[in-house]
């Protein structure tokens, strides 16, 4: 006889007819909760409100934990034990105002079978919007149905009707009539750019573009994780690398070596703000420290022939070595410290070397077929990745402020390596420091793009765009508004705006290259016939459609 013998589980919270449960997921780290906090209990208050006014009562689905400071989720086990004691057909509003770890609940998002909103707020010091983005996309990624919201104050029409349509049917339906699938019989692979872009698509699928990874789901974003599957498929096999063993290399790297590269930064102008406390301030060990990593992310590069590489960071690294930020800049630059093999020649000299920050495959991929294609013309080939951190109206345009958590390639700054300033990262997140490369990001037109997977296909959307150099009052108080110690691109996007973006993108990323305003139609054709050559689906978005 089999005795069997399960741990207790709990009672399963059942929502009245006038109830609506919700939760709220955030951080793994607990510094990061509890500052976030008093934004959120703001944004609970609203969400009452706005729900009573429609004749509803929220329910929290699990308590604040008055102990630790805070009421966020902080870990998949939590999360887990949470959407275990919910009745698994109740409707549930995630509500999200800060960054958020998607891991913690995405699997039990999976098999809870009622309906789900993603609710954030829309600002820029507390974006809980950026969360929802890689939330959305990475339930997008696990074939999990879902409707996503967002406003400033929970109080406009959009968001009370959204929210209405949603208590009323289950879901929202956004109007994403700003993408259109382009596929491989459109006559944009017969134009001479589109049999360009095709030839280097063929390329890559021959020769392999192989994608090195320093460990993979850097803080929970499960969309930027792709089947192994998918990525063979598209000619982008991932190298598997351990932090651990980048720990090994740059521990090889010589002190005077680490000196004379950032030496060599401040020869060229970027300015290093330095403190004294190495807890709080910048320190020339810790610049040091990250000139190592970049020497040795080189390195790696050469030795398994990468066409790119990121590394994970915030899990692991964070607690052993400087912020990874300065050196992902760096190596994506095109001009850069003469970096040395151990056989002495200089590792690919005058090119950029693709880095996807926070190890996002979503980013990756784009930035390393604009890179094999803006290089094979001959054309400025720096690539980097920006958060959708917010954005604002400016003289009657929605301009959005997108902002990496570190730092760009210095050619993508105003006034390059001279325009450059090195903050430390801030000491919530970064407890080992490092050095930012900020700046404001420089004018001119863009190319942009981000993929995401469903099933094992890769989808691409893809625009363009324009980098704005905003009055310095204006850039300052967006500063302000979000990181200050991070680089700022101000952009709009073709045919785009917030409310068209916020409904259809897949991720908290976007990634983008710059690409002169006499060459980026023949580029936009180029890129799509690359992507489509490589068994890669197509949703141009905008006015770019117009430029095919």
């Amino acid at each position: 006889m089999l005795d069997l013998s399960l741990p207790d589980v709990p009672a399963r919270l059942s929502p009245a007819a006038d109830e609506v449960l919700f939760v709220t997921n955030a951080d793994l780290r607990e510094s990061a909760n509890i500052a976030c906090w008093p934004v959120e209990e703001k944004y609970e208050a609203l969400l009452t409100e706005a729900l009573a006014n429609l004749g509803r009562k929220a329910v929290r689905a699990h308590p604040v934990k008055a102990d630790r400071g805070h009421g966020f989720i902080a870990s998949q086990r939590e999360g887990s034990d949470v959407f275990a004691g919910i009745d698994p057909d109740a409707p549930v509003i995630v509500l999200l105002t800060a960054w958020q770890y998607s891991h913690h609940i995405a699997p039990s998002l999976v098999t809870h079978r009622g309906p789900v909103l993603l609710l954030a707020n829309f600002d820029g010091t507390w974006p809980g919007l950026v969360g929802m983005l890689c939330m959305a996309g990475s339930l997008t990624a696990l074939g999990r149905p879902y409707s996503r919201l967002w406003s400033e104050n929970f109080d406009d029409a959009f968001f009370l009707d959204g929210l209405g349509e949603w208590l009323a049917t289950g879901r929202i339906a956004h109007d994403l009539g700003h993408l259109t699938e382009v596929t491989a019989d459109h006559p944009v692979m017969e134009t001479e750019a589109g049999r360009i872009g095709a030839r280097v698509g063929a390329w890559s699928l021959r020769n392999k573009e192989i994608i090195g990874l320093f460990d993979t789901l850097c803080m929970g974003m499960i969309n930027g994780t792709f089947p192994q599957q998918a990525m063979c498929a598209i000619g982008m096999p991932v190298e598997s690398l351990s932090q651990a063993d980048l720990l090994v290399e740059m521990a090889e790297i010589p002190e005077a070596l680490r000196e004379e590269c950032l030496a060599w930064y401040e020869a060229r102008g970027m300015t290093f703000r330095f403190g004294a406390d190495p807890a709080t301030g910048l320190t020339r060990e810790q610049v040091r420290e990250q000139c190592a990593m970049l020497i040795a992310l080189a390195r790696y590069v050469e030795r398994f022939g990468l066409a790119c590489v990121g590394v994970q960071y915030q899990q692991g690294l964070a607690r052993c070595c400087a912020a990874s930020d300065f050196a992902e800049g760096a190596i994506g630059s095109a001009e850069r410290f003469p970096i040395p093999a151990a056989a002495g020649h200089v590792i690919r000299e005058g090119k950029p070397i693709p880095c996807a920050n926070e190890v996002d495959m979503g980013t990756a991929i784009p930035q390393v077929m604009m890179f094999r294609l803006l290089d094979a013309l001959g054309l400025p080939s720096e690539t980097t990745l920006h958060d959708v951190r917010w954005g604002s109206d400016w003289e009657g345009e929605f301009v959005w402020d997108f902002e990496i958590s570190g730092a760009v390639p210095f050619g993508h700054l105003k006034g390059g390596i001279a325009g450059a300033t090195g903050y430390r990262q801030p000491p919530m997140y970064f407890p080992k420091g490092g050095s930012t490369i900020a700046g404001q990001g420089k004018a001119g037109r863009l190319l942009w793009a981000r993929a995401h997977y469903e099933g094992t296909d890769v989808i691409l959307q893809l625009g363009t765009g324009r980098g704005i150099e905003l009055p310095e009052a204006e850039f300052e108080r967006r500063r302000r508004a979000t990181c200050y110690e991070w680089p700022l691109l101000n952009a709009t996007l073709d045919g785009v705006g917030r409310d068209q973006l916020m409904a259809g993108h897949q991720s908290n990323h976007i990634a983008i290259a710059y690409v002169e305003e006499a060459r980026l139609a023949d580029i936009l054709r180029a890129f799509v016939a690359q992507a489509l050559t490589q068994n890669i689906r197509v949703q141009v978005a905008g006015e770019a459609r117009g430029l095919l």
